[in-house]
């Protein structure tokens, strides 16, 4: 069997008696090994920055293995998770580039742990995840050559949604220089030796090539069913996975579409500080989810006769959560009721971005506790690998002299 150009068999790595169960299946011309991936994490509160790891993983490869972290392991090393495991699994799995999940994954990733899953090498991010002992996670595997970096996406942590959540403000819409923000930069994501620039908080800038790279490129083929779906997906979290999930299965061959609305439309119907994720963010969170797509950036709030036209819509779902009228007062669902291709979905889950708001103001202490210890541990390694350069360069030039 040939996928991807591959040939794909049960034993991908290149061990002794490997060859002749592939040249069983491919032609030596076509016969080229499947290259399988590993990357591991907590993925808490799963964001673009994580798929965004995933997806450059996979493309160093052609299966990607991901192993999530239980929330022991987590609550060890690191401090509480936002969400509990089971949540986090199925957050992972909904990512579009992940092949397989592994259910409580050790934190420390060893040449057993590849080996085990016959991967490779793992892949991760260019910050560095720490032991409760402040070592380095990927210590054995590295030394190995077994691992491989890609790009940390800038402008999202964990860290710094966690902040935007605790300052019920607006000020990470507009203007990252407000006091109330430089607070929060200050005690949210700061050890006592400064800033660590894995930890820190910093603007994301959109990119269209980054929105190209996350749509899948795929349009709707005759015999598809147009589903479409709106809201502003903040926090793209489990509930929302469930209600996409569902949406998906309503047709033998789904072709989801979800209109994202502007922040400010997100704040007129939801007040306070929300959306938590500005429109750039949220595109892709949604982008990449397996279910999803197509996604329209700035949708009309009121689903109308032109938007359900130019999409030739078939069915349009929403959810059992409230539905909050236009701003003339008249219900936003009323045309797609009219045309009877309106679908109430319940997913069974209540679980939505108000909930995990509610569930980090909780644990507010807890999770800044936790921030300022990650972030301490990464400012001892930093300040030991500029010691252990400057003894290189000292070294070396000793060595130069004589």
């Amino acid at each position: 069997m040939i996928k991807n150009g591959h040939c794909s068999t049960d034993s991908p790595r290149d061990e002794a008696g490997g060859s002749e169960s592939r040249s069983s299946v491919c032609s030596p011309e076509k016969r080229k090994r499947v290259v399988r991936l590993w990357c591991d994490g907590c993925y808490d509160m799963v964001h673009y920055g994580h798929s965004n790891q995933l997806r450059q993983a996979k493309a160093m490869g052609d299966y990607l293995i991901v192993g999530v972290h239980t929330d022991a392991e987590i609550s060890k090393h690191k401090g509480p998770p936002v969400f509990t495991q089971e949540e986090r699994y199925k957050m992972v799995r909904a990512i579009k580039w992940v092949d397989e999940i592994v259910e409580g994954a050790p934190y420390v990733t060893t040449l057993e742990t590849l080996d085990k899953y016959n991967c490779d090498f793992c892949v991760h991010g260019d910050d560095i995840t720490l032991t409760v002992d402040g070592k380095d996670t990927y210590e054995e595997v590295k030394r190995e050559g077994r691992y491989r970096e890609c790009r940390r996406t800038q402008g999202v942590s964990t860290t710094d949604l966690v902040g935007r959540m605790l300052l019920m403000t607006k000020a990470h819409h507009s203007n990252m220089d407000t006091p109330d923000y430089q607070q929060h930069t200050d005690n949210f994501g700061k050890g006592p030796k400064g800033h660590s620039p894995w930890t820190g908080v910093s603007q994301f800038l959109q990119t269209s090539q980054k929105i190209i790279q996350f749509a899948s490129g795929k349009e709707p083929q005759p015999g598809d069913t147009i589903i479409y779906v709106a809201g502003a997906f903040d926090l793209f979290h489990i509930g929302h996975v469930d209600f996409l999930e569902m949406v998906y299965k309503q047709a033998e061959r789904p072709y989801v579409i979800v209109g994202l609305h502007f922040d400010q439309e997100v704040n007129r119907y939801k007040g306070k500080n929300y959306p938590i994720m500005n429109i750039h963010e949220r595109t892709l969170s949604v982008l990449a989810c397996r279910y999803v797509g197509e996604v329209v950036i700035g949708a009309p709030y009121a689903v109308g006769k032109d938007l359900l036209d130019h999409f030739k819509v078939d069915l349009v779902c929403h959810g059992k959560t409230e539905v909050f009228p236009d701003k003339d007062s008249s219900d936003p669902y009323a045309e797609p009721k009219k045309r009877g291709i309106f679908r109430t979905i319940d997913i069974g889950n209540n679980l939505t971005t108000d909930t995990i708001v509610q569930r980090i103001i909780e644990n507010r202490l807890q999770f800044e506790a936790r921030n300022q210890k990650k972030e301490a541990k990464e400012m001892a390694v930093i300040e030991a690998m500029k010691r252990k350069e400057q003894q290189d360069q000292s070294e070396a030039a000793a060595e130069a002299a004589h």
